[in-house]
């Protein structure tokens, strides 16, 4: 279970930056260059390099290095795991969201029916 959270963790921390979002959107297509995937962005290869390496250490990323260049690719594993987890505390939610919407309106339907009978002893007194 610790690692299962530590995983999530890294994966959450991962994507909670847009640059690092936006190259996993780049890595769509395949497998890039580190240069390919620096262009677009407004700062230094070291700079995108730092990015890459959290999304490496979340196992977001896979790096396979032909000569002197390093190829990059996505791994969907920890987003698969992420959407796994999402998905099963959304369906609690929502089992806990449907019981409190049923009280509310019974509440509602209990509160105008006190208010109804407020009204009926009134006209009677």
């Amino acid at each position: 279970m610790v690692k299962y959270t530590q995983t999530l963790d890294l994966t959450f921390s991962a994507l909670s930056d847009p640059t690092r979002r936006e190259i996993l959107e780049q890595l769509s297509d395949g497998t890039t260059r580190v240069t390919d995937l620096a262009a677009p962005h407004r700062m230094s290869l070291p700079a995108v390099s730092k990015h890459l390496k959290v999304l490496e250490t979340a196992g977001l990323i896979t790096r396979t290095r032909v000569g002197r260049e390093h190829r990059i690719q996505v791994d969907p594993t920890p987003i698969l795991k992420a959407r796994d987890w999402i998905s099963m505390h959304a369906q609690v939610w929502q089992h806990q969201f449907d019981k409190l919407d049923s009280y509310l309106e019974q509440a509602q339907k209990d509160l105008a029916g006190a208010k109804k009978n407020g009204e009926s002893n009134e006209q009677q007194g």
